[in-house]
C-alpha cells in the first residue's frame, strides 16, 4: 500500500490514464484523437501538479519518488508507441526518446545507490515540455505532417539527446567530486 495523499493519488491516476490514452489513440472511434489529446493533457497536468503539491505541502514520499518518474515514462512511452503504430511518428524517433528515458532512469538508480542525486536541469525540463508538446501536436495533427511539426519532432529529439548527455556529464562530475571528497577524508 502507498501513503494516501493528493500527489500520490495524482500519480496513480496518471498511470490509470495510460491505457485510456492508448485505447483512444488506437481504437477507430469518432473523436478518438480528441479524447486522446484531452487524456494526454490531463495526465501531463497531473505530473506538474503532483510534484508541485508534494514539494509545497511537504508530502514527498518514497512511493512518490519512485512512482512519479515511472508514471511519466509510462505515459510518454505508451503515447510514442501508439503514434508509431499509427504512422504518425518515425520508429527511430520513438526509440531515441525511449532509450534516453531508460538510460537516464538507470543512471539515476545507480547514482542513488551511491548516495548521489542529480537534480533536474533546465535541459531536462525543456525536454519534458518539448516531449509533451510534440505528443500533443502529433495527436492533434492526425495524418497531416506540416513542416512545423517535423521541426518540433527534430527539436524534441535534439533536446532529448542533449539532456541525456547533460545528465550523464552531471552524474560523472558529481561522482568525481564524491570520490575526491572521500579520498581527501581518507587521507586525513
Amino acid at each position: 500500500m502507498f501513503p494516501v495523499n493528493v500527489p500520490n493519488v495524482l500519480t496513480v491516476f496518471r498511470i490509470l490514464l495510460v491505457p485510456v490514452l492508448v485505447v483512444a489513440l488506437l481504437d477507430a472511434t469518432p473523436s478518438g484523437d480528441l479524447l486522446a489529446a484531452i487524456v494526454f493533457a490531463v495526465a501531463s497536468l497531473t505530473d506538474l501538479l503532483d510534484g508541485y503539491l508534494a514539494r509545497t505541502r511537504n508530502a514527498v514520499t518514497t512511493f512518490g519518488k519512485l512512482m512519479d518518474p515511472i508514471a511519466d515514462k509510462l505515459l510518454i512511452v505508451a503515447a510514442l508507441v501508439a503514434l508509431v503504430s499509427l504512422d504518425r511518428l518515425a520508429a527511430w524517433v520513438a526509440m531515441v526518446i525511449i532509450a534516453r528515458e531508460f538510460a537516464v532512469t538507470a543512471m539515476r538508480m545507480a547514482a542513488g545507490a551511491h548516495g548521489v542525486v542529480i537534480e533536474a536541469s533546465l535541459f531536462g525540463k525543456a525536454k519534458t515540455v518539448l516531449q509533451i508538446a510534440m505528443v500533443m501536436a502529433l495527436i492533434a495533427a492526425g495524418d497531416d505532417s506540416p513542416l512545423w511539426l517535423d521541426l518540433l519532432v527534430d527539436a524534441t529529439v535534439v533536446v532529448t539527446v542533449a539532456s541525456g548527455v547533460d545528465y550523464f556529464l552531471g552524474l560523472r562530475r558529481r561522482l568525481g567530486e564524491r570520490d575526491r571528497d572521500q579520498a581527501a577524508a581518507d587521507a586525513t
